[in-house]
């Protein structure tokens, strides 16, 4: 069990679910935005006014396009406003149709992006170690209605591409990877982005890399690459030649200049997050029934994510007490991605034969839960906050029965 030299909760009425002092006086976020240097970010936006050339692929996009293709090795990096434009344009730039195979372990903005561009999502179940679309089950429901296959790097743990490339490639399917989680990362020595047909990047605001809002689809094909940056500006090809259906995905100069300013600050990050990924493995591993998401070492990880999966029969509470306790303390843990795509609206409605065929995805999204990491949480807040996991393990039987009410649910919204 976990010792520690932080004084933590003493009793059960320390505990702020029970009216004690919150152990921490401000919320600490599982994905707080990374900033960089505001200095570089201003001189960037000061020359953005001075130019005047707020959007329509400026000198910023361009930038940070090249510098994206540097860091992966991808021969071309199309920047979008956001992830989910940028799935929706390679569906449709893909020609997608009919039923697409995806997990539903992941964010339903790849479910949406499906169902958006009129093709049905079908979900599939997931490996119990990696959390990953498994490729055997795709194998199995591959149908003369399939047109391509969805791999999702859950956590930034790189799905099978391998096996998925060989299914595709076996039954003319095409091959799409969410990279949203997984910047930085690589398989087999080979860079994220480079995989499949296309991988599209999220430079959300909460992600190891961020342009406030943006995305970008990565590809080793030329005419590929060509299409989609016709189709993320309203279909021109020139001034004033339309050539094809288009939107409006572009990427504005502020977002770049924010990506460029986040790309130079990215091994930092990625050091703090690996050295508080490496105390929260330390300090939690005497914690029966915790176990915490690894990462390959031997492969390049951005570590953005603290993952703890929770066996509540050897820990003694369940997933859903324990956040309770720990929102309680304003450690604003969270449950990626509960309680799975499949049971959302509007597919658990539409396609209630899923209500009980992804049984691996259905208990890990009973299990699993993130706690805070990035540059705003230090050591001793994560000592704290071991501790305090520790102390509810060892106080199960009475946390347990801690009884519910319309205040505590608010907590868990």
């Amino acid at each position: 069990m976990l010792e520690t030299k932080t004084k933590i909760k003493n009793s059960l009425r320390d505990l702020a679910i029970m009216g004690g002092s919150p152990l921490f006086n401000r919320e600490l976020y599982v994905g707080c935005p990374e900033i960089g240097d505001r200095n570089n970010f201003f001189e960037r936006v000061n020359d953005i006014f001075d130019q005047r050339k707020l959007t329509n692929n400026g000198k910023y996009v361009r930038e940070f396009e090249e510098r994206v293709t540097k860091f992966t090795g991808v021969k071309h990096c199309i920047a979008v406003c956001n992830g989910t434009v940028g799935l929706e344009l390679v569906i449709r730039a893909l020609e997608l149709k009919g039923e697409v195979i995806l997990p539903s372990l992941t964010f339903i903005a790849t479910a949406h992006a499906l169902l958006w561009s009129g093709v049905k999502p079908v979900f599939c179940d997931v490996n119990p170690e990696t959390f990953c679309i498994e490729p055997r089950e795709v194998e199995r429901m591959v149908s003369p209605e399939t047109s391509g296959i969805i791999g999702v790097h859950l956590f930034g743990r790189v799905c099978e591409v391998n096996k998925l490339q060989n299914i595709a490639n076996k039954h003319g399917l095409k091959l799409l990877l969410d990279a949203a989680h997984a910047f930085g990362s690589t398989k087999t020595g080979k860079s994220v982005g480079s995989f499949g047909n296309a991988e599209v990047f999220s430079f959300h605001a909460t992600k190891v890399v961020n342009c406030f809002e943006g995305g970008a689809i990565l590809t080793n094909d030329d005419c590929f690459a060509d299409k989609l940056r016709v189709m993320r500006n309203f279909g021109f090809k020139g001034l004033d030649t339309v050539i094809a259906l288009g939107v409006n995905a572009k990427m504005s100069e502020v977002s770049a200049a924010m990506g460029l300013t986040s790309l130079e600050s990215f091994e930092d990050v990625v050091s703090i997050n690996k050295g508080n990924y490496v105390l929260y493995k330390k300090l939690l591993a005497g914690i029966p029934g915790i176990s915490l998401f690894d990462y390959d070492l031997e492969e390049k990880n951005n570590f953005q994510y603290i993952v703890l999966s929770i066996d509540d029969k050897t820990l003694g509470i369940s997933r859903d007490i324990l956040m309770k306790v720990l929102r309680a303390e304003n450690i604003l843990a969270r449950r990626y991605f509960y309680p799975g795509c499949h049971r959302m609206e509007p597919y658990c409605s539409m396609f209630t034969d899923f209500d009980s065929s992804l049984p691996i995805t259905d208990r890990i999204n009973n299990q699993l839960i993130q706690l805070p990491t990035g540059s705003t949480i230090g050591p001793q807040d994560i000592e704290k906050i071991c501790g305090l996991i520790s102390f509810c393990a060892r106080n199960s039987q009475a946390i347990k029965i801690i009884p519910d009410s319309a205040e505590l649910a608010k907590i868990i919204k």
